[in-house]
């Protein structure tokens, strides 16, 4: 076991590679300037807003925990860009012909293929990249089911209700120091909606991948079953 444990580690990291894609930034730091940004940015509405402001104020207001068994450097959480975004080349993409060929080799590279014709069987991909999803797969056929799928940003504003309904109520932002972060500074992730007595007919899943060096990437993912729903949900995550 030792020696199969000892390959694994020492085998070269398959995706440490970085994409050149220019990038947008956010400021570094973390304050209330760089919260309106990041809500500004998705076009959230002021109650979502002001849960984001609140959530920094409670941060603000406590300490990082310290009876992990992890170690690591310490963190300068005013030393990281918060928000970082491919820059459009004209308008958002409305299909995957328009979204940046650099995107779609980072994504093949990782072995997620966006094109619907060479799909992972049965499986539809929300494609992250640092602060904002960049394609999301099979939208259409999981709504003929029933099924919402799509980038949280989306939501809010096609589903403002149902995820104002359900926003933190599983872990809410005070419950600990990073749910008070994440819930202050998230900025793209999924949003899966199943209705009552619905079985998803594919699997749903989210991939992250961080590209831009000195940024945290910081996701939220809103999974709501309803009585008798039934869904299997995946997520996978890299960086270089």
């Amino acid at each position: 076991m030792t020696d199969v444990l000892d390959s694994f580690v020492e085998r070269e990291y398959a995706y440490g590679f970085h994409s050149d894609i220019d990038t947008d930034f956010s400021p570094k730091g973390l304050n209330e300037d760089v919260v309106r940004l990041i809500s500004a940015k998705n076009n959230e509405p002021e109650w979502l807003l002001e849960w984001r402001l609140a959530a920094l104020e409670h941060f603000l207001q406590m300490e990082e925990p310290s009876w992990q068994n992890v170690h690591h450097p310490p963190i300068d959480y005013q030393d990281m860009h918060y928000w970082a975004a491919p820059k459009p080349k004209e308008d958002a993409p409305k299909s995957l012909d328009e979204v940046d060929p650099e995107i779609l080799e980072t994504f093949n590279k990782l072995g997620i293929s966006l094109g619907e014709q060479e799909r992972l069987t049965g499986v539809a991909v929300d494609a992250i990249i640092d602060s904002v999803s960049v394609a999301t797969t099979f939208k259409a056929s999981l709504a003929e089911a029933g099924v919402i799928f799509m980038p949280f940003s989306e939501a809010v504003a096609e589903h403002p209700e149902l995820v104002r309904q359900y926003l933190g109520t599983v872990v809410p932002p005070r419950d600990n120091f990073f749910a008070a972060l994440n819930s202050a500074v998230f900025s793209d992730g999924s949003f899966c909606f199943i209705p009552a007595g619905v079985t998803c007919p594919m699997e749903l899943s989210t991939y992250f991948r961080i590209n831009a060096a000195q940024t945290g990437q910081f996701e939220r993912t809103l999974i709501v079953a309803e009585e008798g729903a039934t869904v299997s949900y995946l997520e996978g995550c890299t960086a270089p």
